[in-house]
């Protein structure tokens, strides 16, 4: 007789946002929320306020992460900026 062994996953899909706010991002990228505000202080990133709240687009993020893989995020110089695009249309 074989043994036989199921396995049940749940997967679980979510919306891709246009933007996310600073713990979001954290959990997207794997940055800490400290780091991010840093790198936001900086002005490494370009964000967008509503309010209190900080929102960062993930295109951009996505942009940050290649521009600056390999390098120390808490060192300011080392750091590069991402730059903001501006389309006409």
């Amino acid at each position: 007789m074989r043994n036989v062994c199921f396995v049940f996953v749940r997967l679980t899909f979510q919306p891709l946002k246009f933007a996310l706010s600073i713990e979001e991002a954290a959990d997207y990228t794997g940055i800490g929320r400290n780091t991010l505000r840093k790198l936001v202080e900086w002005e490494k990133l370009p964000i967008l306020r509503v309010g209190r709240k900080i929102l960062i687009r993930t295109e951009r993020l996505d942009e940050f992460l290649i521009l600056n893989e390999g390098k120390d995020l808490r060192d300011r110089h080392a750091v590069k900026a991402v730059q903001r695009t501006l389309k006409n249309e």
